[in-house]
């Protein structure tokens, strides 16, 4: 069963809008890509096991706080939960600051 999650908006990290520029460069996810998404304020690292109809089904990977901390609990979410991220709401990666 798939956890149900209300994404946040991706706003200008979003996947969809930077494509509707450049469909080509495009891709379907497939099984095992890793994709984000943003919840309560948190980046959401999904591993993908199906695509249907513009949505990925997969495990929560990691849960990485607005701290930039991993957490194995966050809000409703945990590593491991089953769920679903639209296409409209995937998001880029957000760079990891350098420590040096």
């Amino acid at each position: 069963m798939h956890k149900h999650i209300e994404w946040d908006s991706p706003g200008s990290d979003s996947v969809d809008a930077h494509f509707a520029k450049d469909e080509q460069h495009r891709v379907t996810p497939q099984p095992g890509m890793i994709l984000t998404g943003h919840y309560h304020g948190a980046t959401v690292r999904v591993q993908v096991e199906a695509y249907k109809e513009g949505t990925s089904i997969g495990k929560v990977a990691a849960l990485i706080g607005d701290d930039g901390k991993r957490h194995d609990n966050f809000g409703d979410l945990s590593l491991g939960d089953m769920v679903r991220l639209p296409d409209d709401k995937r998001a880029f990666q957000a760079p990891e600051d350098d420590e040096d």
